[in-house]
């Protein structure tokens, strides 16, 4: 999210110095958030999400996805999922969830569990504006690490990750399954 450079105080004020978290690196501009009004994700959004992943997927993950809108909205005390809401139909959506560190990771971090921009409003800025209004967001709880986990075959969402600024972590994820 945002870039740390130290920032001196004078030491008449007998201050350290401070993070300085005006300049937010992975923020693609206002214009990207303006252009597609975004806004917190509810409860009554499931079924735009379940049908907007429904013509991406080809599949009906309504369980799945009820599953992590309950985690998103209340499993924890900080939401920041979102949709992307155009002439009153919801175009896109990203869900995610604040972590305060795990497998003795320390550092708070954002986790990104599932994107989707509905076929109909793509190549509109709507997965840019939504990645832009998260970020925005999470910089201003000063979270600035995003992780999240994407099958290999998904060329198009890897590509559109990079394009995010998104990089292959330095963590391996592995999974046992017996023989």
């Amino acid at each position: 999210m945002a870039n740390k450079k130290r920032v001196d105080i004078p030491e008449n004020l007998g201050r350290p110095s401070e993070i300085d978290y005006s300049s937010a690196a992975m923020d693609f501009g206002p214009l990207d958030r303006d252009r597609v009004p975004i806004r917190t994700m509810t409860e009554g959004d499931l079924m735009a999400i379940v049908a907007i992943d429904r013509r991406i997927t080809g599949r009906d993950r309504a369980g799945y996805l009820g599953q992590k809108l309950d985690e998103a909205l209340n499993q924890t005390d900080i939401r920041v999922s979102l949709v992307a809401d155009i002439d009153g139909t919801a175009a896109g959506f990203i869900m995610a969830r604040v972590d305060l560190g795990e497998f003795g990771r320390l550092e708070p971090a954002a986790v990104l569990d599932t994107l989707g921009v509905d076929p109909g409003f793509r190549d509109r800025g709507v997965g840019r504006a939504l990645m832009s209004q998260l970020f925005a967001n999470l910089s201003s709880l000063r979270i600035d690490k995003v992780l999240t986990e994407v099958d290999w075959k998904e060329r198009g969402l890897i590509a559109f990750l990079a394009e995010c600024d998104f990089r292959p972590s330095t963590r391996l994820a592995f999974e046992y399954r017996p023989r």
